[in-house]
């Protein structure tokens, strides 16, 4: 895929993002106000695609327990990539990022990230 920059890639994103790309778990809270909420592992799929790069994934606490993960992107250039950081609630910290492999396989999210690929390509007019 040819784009002209990641501006116009995070542009796509964060247009593109909804309800129906969101972690169903997050849906509650997912709202217009904090459109990053829920988007981060179909996101980073989505840079994957795009990109390459390690996928990254931080353990999320919530007042001192955990919740969940947190997945965000290192690009080959050693750069760390979260277009979804701003999701989080002052009493919900991300720890520390560890590679990991992308999932393979059916997963418990791919409609969303089926939904939130085509979108960002058709933003970018592929």
């Amino acid at each position: 895929m040819v784009f002209r920059s990641l501006i116009e890639v995070e542009r796509a994103i964060r247009a593109s993002w909804g309800s129906d790309t969101c972690a169903p778990e997050d849906v509650p809270d997912w709202c217009p106000d904090n459109p990053a909420r829920g988007q981060c592992g179909t996101t980073a799929l989505v840079l994957n695609d795009l990109f390459g790069g390690v996928l990254m994934r931080g353990e999320v606490h919530r007042d001192g327990e955990w919740v969940d993960y947190h997945w965000w992107n290192r690009l080959g250039d050693g750069l760390e990539l979260d277009l979804t950081r701003e999701q989080f609630a002052a009493n919900e910290l991300v720890g520390p990022g560890e590679a990991v492999s992308r999932p393979t396989g059916s997963g418990r999210l791919d409609a969303e990230y089926e939904t939130l690929r085509r979108r960002v390509r058709e933003r970018l007019g592929h």
